[in-house]
């Protein structure tokens, strides 16, 4: 009997007894904090429901809480491969490999920088607080028309719940609109504050399951209702002291961040002064080996130039040579001109001299015509003269004489007259042989123009890779411009080709 009124007993009875109901747990700040590890094991057995991307922003604190400020250089891949983060409803919600997940994780992780352990354990209770089921308990209740359903006691009031979910409820009552909770036996009673509002009625499988719902009300009602109060001097006190001591923890916290800071610009300043050591180092190794290679350079180039100036004066030598060539060739040019000149005027001498034995080939062929009609004339009185001596020889009054002709004196010259005509045959030797001696000399002059190109072309082309374009005169290109065409206006060209002048051979 005694504890059936027990059971029936209001909110109004519950505030006179307070000391009594004192001893109800009271959730504070350290105590969260202690709950933290139950928290993340409820969240990760999924007896909490959490969305993904929530979950990786808890196990994101949760790293913070354990590893602290987040270190690439320590802090490698794969450091989180042994930790358990993620609750398996999330990992098989999504095909992504476990380094996907920690690259994530470590996203979120690397932007908690600077934060202490617990106050990334106390941001990782605010996030879990806002889950929907965190902080309920859940009861099997039935309605009166036996209706299964689920009751949940948290902090800010009781909520209906449908058992197939239990993350939206199907009717709550807040703290402040409950008037009364009470039980009898099996039976659980709600009476709202506003009296329009029907009593609500169910029943539990027990009866130590109502007393522990009782339970649970009167100490989050408790709760609910110091959150609202002014505080006692007590709790003032303990509140200062929180306070005070979570000011000099933050103090703490960022002397040992200013220290931190310190250590590691320090560091950061050693590490660049050894980078810069370790630079200056390789620069000082690859500038004498810089030095190395342009003294090898510089001997080479040495070398080199030593042999471009063997090579220049051997050019040099060839250019005079070719000078004296050409000089040479320029001074038999004028000697092959003035011999020329002097065949020319040869074959003149031998022509006057060719018409001069023509006359007096006329003049001795008409003193031949002279002496031959002589000579018959003298025939012609011999025969008259025989005649003439024969008739006086016939006459008898003389005796008969055998006329013996008188030889010719010795002394007298005579004509041979056997042929019936008398020719002179002149044969011009010299001038064959002028001719030929000409022909000659010409085939000579060509040879040697040819070989003298020859070397002309071979000196252009050995100096051609030297040549410095921008310093050509407008006569270099014009000279260029004949070769390229193959000029034949060129001086050289008219001594090659020998002229034809001069008179054509006479034949006599």
């Amino acid at each position: 009997m005694a504890g059936a009124i027990a059971s029936r007993m209001s909110f109004s009875s519950l505030k006179r007894k307070q000391p009594k109901t004192f001893t109800v747990r009271i959730v504070t700040m350290d105590a969260e904090m202690e709950f933290n590890c139950e928290v993340k094991k409820q969240i990760l057995d999924e007896k909490i429901y959490c969305p993904p991307e929530a979950s990786v922003l808890l196990a994101s604190y949760a790293v913070q809480a354990k590893y602290g400020d987040y270190d690439p250089s320590v802090h490698k891949r794969g450091f989180l491969a042994q930790e358990e983060l993620l609750p398996k409803r999330v990992i098989n919600l999504y095909q992504m490999t476990p380094e996907m997940w920690e690259e994530r994780i470590t996203a979120w992780y690397a932007e908690h920088r600077g934060r202490a352990r617990d106050e990334a354990e106390m941001e990782y209770l605010k996030i879990a607080q806002d889950l929907e089921m965190y902080g309920v308990n859940y009861f099997t209740i039935r309605n009166k028309k036996g209706t299964e359903l689920l009751l949940g006691v948290d902090a800010l009031g009781l909520h209906i719940y449908d058992p197939e979910n239990r993350l939206t409820p199907k009717i709550s009552f807040p703290w402040n609109e409950i008037r009364n909770i009470s039980y009898s036996d099996k039976e659980f009673t709600i009476k709202p504050l506003d009296k329009k509002i029907d009593v609500f009625k169910f029943n539990s499988s027990k009866l130590r399951v109502n007393k522990l719902i009782l339970q649970l009300c009167i100490g989050n009602h408790d709760l609910f209702m110091r959150r609202r109060k002014a505080d006692s001097l007590e709790v003032q006190q303990m509140k200062a002291q929180a306070r005070e001591e979570k000011a000099r923890k933050q103090m703490e916290r960022q002397r040992l961040a200013r220290e931190k800071q310190m250590r590691e610009e320090a560091e950061r300043t050693r590490d660049e002064l050894e980078r810069r050591l370790l630079q200056m180092k390789e620069e000082a190794t690859m500038a004498n080996e810089a030095l190395m290679r342009s003294e090898e350079t510089a001997d080479l180039l040495a070398e080199k130039a030593q042999i471009t100036e063997e090579e220049a004066k051997l050019l040099a030598q060839k250019a005079a040579e070719a000078e004296q060539e050409m000089q040479r060739i320029k001074a038999t040019a004028i000697r092959t001109e003035e011999e020329k000149r002097l065949m020319e005027q040869k074959v003149l001498e031998a022509e006057v001299l060719a018409l001069k034995m023509a006359e007096e080939s006329e003049r001795r062929a008409k003193e031949a015509d002279q002496l031959k009609q002589d000579l018959q004339e003298a025939r012609e009185a011999e025969r008259r003269a025989k005649q003439k001596l024969l008739e006086i020889t016939t006459k008898p009054t003389y005796p008969p004489m055998n006329p013996i002709p008188a030889p010719l004196p010795p002394d007298i010259p005579s004509f041979n007259l056997i042929g019936d005509s008398l020719s002179f045959d002149f044969k011009d030797t010299d001038m064959k042989r002028l001719s030929m001696e000409i022909e000659k000399e010409k085939v000579e002059y060509m040879e040697k123009s040819k070989h003298l190109q020859e070397q002309l072309n071979e000196l252009k082309t050995e100096i051609e890779a030297l040549k410095l374009k921008e310093r050509e005169t407008a006569l270099d290109i014009l000279h260029n411009e004949n070769s390229d065409r193959g000029g034949t206006s060129s001086k050289h060209n008219t001594i090659k080709k020998p002229q034809a002048q001069g008179r054509r051979p006479i034949c006599i």
